[in-house]
């Protein structure tokens, strides 16, 4: 969620750092060129003030001219800026450099005119750092017993102009930078303090969902709407652990006292037999029924057990107790004609060695029910990435990709086995087992026929246990 979250912070901190930015910049530049207008009006204001009292009808001899002339080409040389005094019909009073002219178009012949009507060009187009051609015009007007009998003409370059707004840009985008670097920690923090819940939430979850149902959130921060969430999930999870609790010790009570009576039953169907002629089909039938019934019950008993007692892991040598068990059901194949046998590495892994051996039991047990005479049941012990892999694989004759969906279910059994003796418990409580220790079984075709089974159990050390 945080991937999600984050760069919408991001992006949207990211706007409000351009969205005042790009005036801020503006506003810079502004302020710039209109400290260089003003310059520019004060130093035209002078030389309009010295104009004043150039005599026109005696050019060349009047020393005032000659003063203005000298005053215009210190400044030129000085600053670098054109100027000029020039007359309503664009004679040159005095200018410097001396072959300067009124420009006869743009915003040069525009700030001339409006000096001729009697008032102060208005302020020049902006300059940017980009444009190093930009020249800035500024026209003020010589006024003579209340007429305009000439325009102060200055054009300055705009290098130094431009270096100053470029200087200012860059402390901006470094001021700028800086708050954007300062809004992504903040935003991670943000993010991290409202999701923080969220990811605990989400881990407790998953502990709840492969068996670990003491697990709880502790609602310790984030905002206070995901602390109530947290709050009302322990109610929760408190509820659903209550009502499994309470299912649990049903099915094992249940178990338990129906053992005793139907243990009762047994023995007197076994009483009855003997008054019976021998080999009578019916007796035969209900103690069949009779056995296959307290079969149920002992596993529903080894299911409630299963369900409620807490994995204890430890590191375990997974090959050794493959073998062990193998050899434990070697006589239960030798006795029906079965070939059992396999490859065992001895590989480590993190397991409850009486729950592995409980559903390798049941694996095998399963496998050797379905496989006929002189075929073969294969067990192979094997790494497989963070896993260690039990694989058994039998011949026998397979389940359909239906029954693959469903096999493993509680008291399922697929139609054509029915005459095979077993509750269909046996695969539910092998997963239950492998389940709360972290592991896994998988179900799959195996080629040419029968089914593989995967017994996982993971080779490194839950979190809460630590590593080895």
């Amino acid at each position: 969620m945080r991937t999600r979250l984050l760069p919408l912070l991001i992006v949207l901190m990211a706007g409000v750092l351009l969205a005042l930015g790009f005036p801020l910049a503006a506003s810079l530049a502004a302020s710039e060129q209109q400290r260089v207008v003003v310059d520019r009006l004060d130093d035209s204001a002078r030389f309009a003030a010295l104009a004043q009292f150039v005599n026109e009808s005696s050019p060349g001899t009047d020393e005032r001219q000659a003063t203005l002339s000298g005053e215009l080409a210190s400044y030129h040389d000085v600053y670098g800026i054109r100027a000029g005094i020039f007359y309503r019909d664009d004679r040159a009073m005095a200018a410097a450099p001396e072959d300067w002219t009124v420009p006869y178009e743009g915003e040069g012949r525009r700030a001339f005119r409006e000096a001729l009507l009697g008032r102060r060009s208005h302020d020049p187009p902006q300059v940017w750092p980009w444009q190093p051609h930009a020249r800035l015009t500024i026209a003020s007007p010589v006024v003579r017993d209340g007429d305009v009998v000439a325009v102060v003409v200055t054009d300055s370059p705009t290098g130094q102009l431009r270096s100053r707004i470029l200087r200012g840009w860059l402390l901006i985008f470094a001021g700028e930078s800086a708050a954007m670097l300062v809004a992504v920690g903040a935003a991670f923090r943000l993010t991290g303090w409202v999701l923080r819940p969220v990811r605990v939430l989400d881990s407790v979850t998953h502990d709840i969902a492969t068996g670990r149902m003491n697990s709880r959130v502790a609602a310790t921060g984030g905002p206070p709407e995901l602390r109530r969430l947290a709050l009302s999930f322990n109610e929760m999870a408190d509820n659903v652990e209550e009502a499994l609790e309470q299912q649990r010790a049903f099915v094992a009570d249940a178990s338990h006292q129906l053992r005793n009576p139907l243990a009762a039953l047994l023995l007197r169907i076994e009483l009855l037999a003997l008054e019976l002629p021998e080999g009578n089909e019916e007796i035969a039938s209900v103690r069949t029924e009779g056995k296959r019934l307290a079969q149920v019950l002992d596993d529903l008993l080894d299911l409630a057990l299963a369900e409620h007692a807490a994995a204890e892991l430890r590191l375990t040598d997974v090959g050794a107790l493959t073998a062990e068990r193998v050899a434990s059901w070697r006589p239960v194949a030798d006795d029906k004609g079965v070939l059992l046998g396999g490859e065992w590495a001895a590989v480590t892994a993190w397991a409850d060695p009486v729950a592995l051996s409980s559903a390798l039991d049941a694996v095998i047990d399963n496998a050797l029910k379905f496989t006929p005479a002189g075929e073969e049941v294969t067990v192979t012990v094997a790494p497989e990435g963070a896993n260690v892999s039990v694989v058994v694989a039998d011949h026998g004759p397979g389940l359909t990709e239906d029954e693959l969906s469903r096999v493993g279910d509680r008291f399922w059994r697929a139609g054509r086995h029915q005459n095979v003796k077993g509750s269909g418990l046996g695969l539910s409580i092998a997963r239950v087992l492998l389940t709360a220790g972290g592991g896994g079984v998988a179900f799959a075709p195996n080629d040419p026929h029968g089914l593989r089974v995967t017994v996982t159990v993971p080779r490194h050390a839950p979190v809460d246990l630590g590593t080895v």
